[in-house]
């Protein structure tokens, strides 16, 4: 289950979702995140010069990397927040054609990604090609529904919780630049 919060281009900070519920603040080496953007930018000139907003997939740095790594499989290809929760957080919607830097479990830059569509449908809406394409257990709409009812009715940390109707940002996104061609080198561990 991704939550879907990042640093500002500017930060040295990440907000993630923990087991707990709660969010937790991460330091990530901003040299670290520029030094990953030049790369970006060598490889695809085109990208502009203010980098993205860094964020990891999931609640702990274990499934950030398991994510991160269906991500650079070409498995996963979505992700879902729940709109009741960025709202009460004051988060934007993502963009078609955003682009967000994803990490790891490490707070390590791992991936560059674009948003390429975006759909708000309840809950009980959410079709089984968007539960295919956030690639997680057997990829399928039951477990899809089953992990992320458990997941927002454990975690969600707004008033209204979980509901079967709840309006859910289902977002597709493309693999632009993995580690091996960005230059994951960039953090040493």
């Amino acid at each position: 289950m991704g939550i879907r919060i990042g640093a500002e281009p500017n930060s040295k900070s990440t907000a993630v979702l923990c087991q707990n519920g709660f969010l937790m603040n991460q330091t990530t080496s901003a040299a670290a995140l520029a030094k990953y953007w030049r790369q970006c930018r060598t490889q695809m000139p085109k990208l502009p010069p203010r980098r993205p907003k860094a964020w990891s997939f999931g609640a702990t740095p274990a499934h950030a990397d398991e994510l991160l790594a269906l991500v650079l499989a070409g498995i996963k290809t979505g992700t879902a927040s729940a709109l009741w929760e960025l709202e009460f957080r004051g988060e934007t919607l993502p963009q078609i054609g955003e682009l967000s830097i994803i990490l790891d479990g490490a707070d390590a830059p791992g991936a560059l990604i674009e948003t390429v569509d975006i759909a708000i449908v309840p809950f009980n809406e959410v079709t089984a090609e968007h539960a295919a394409a956030e690639g997680e257990g057997d990829r399928s709409l039951e477990y899809w529904r089953e992990s992320h009812e458990r997941f927002w009715r454990q975690y969600s940390s707004g008033p209204r919780g979980f509901a079967r109707d709840m309006p859910i940002v289902c977002e597709r996104f493309q693999l632009l630049l993995p580690p091996a061609q960005a230059g994951r080198d960039v953090v040493n561990h």
